[in-house]
């Protein structure tokens, strides 16, 4: 394994390994990109969920202001001021 990894064992119904072997086959995939697999959905998940939070947190901002805060940080962020505050 390559360094900065961590192994998992982890439990599944056979149900859930039959799915996923099945998809990994479809898709061109062996069993050793299962770690891949999981990786990728893991972060997507997270991903996921982060949103989900933020969407939730800004839930009562009107359009219109979400879209302006949005347009100032993405002109801040790319006028390189963020590079600035390391």
């Amino acid at each position: 394994m390559p360094d900065g990894t961590t192994s998992w064992t982890i439990s599944v119904s056979s149900e859930t390994d039959a799915d996923v072997q099945a998809y990994l086959a479809e898709n061109g995939m062996t069993k050793d990109d299962l770690s891949k697999f999981v990786e990728r959905t893991v972060r997507w998940k997270l991903f996921d969920a982060h949103i989900a939070e933020a969407r939730k947190a800004f839930a009562d901002v009107p359009p219109d202001e979400l879209q302006t805060w949005i347009d100032e940080a993405v002109i801040w962020a790319r006028s390189g001021k963020a590079d600035d505050e390391d």
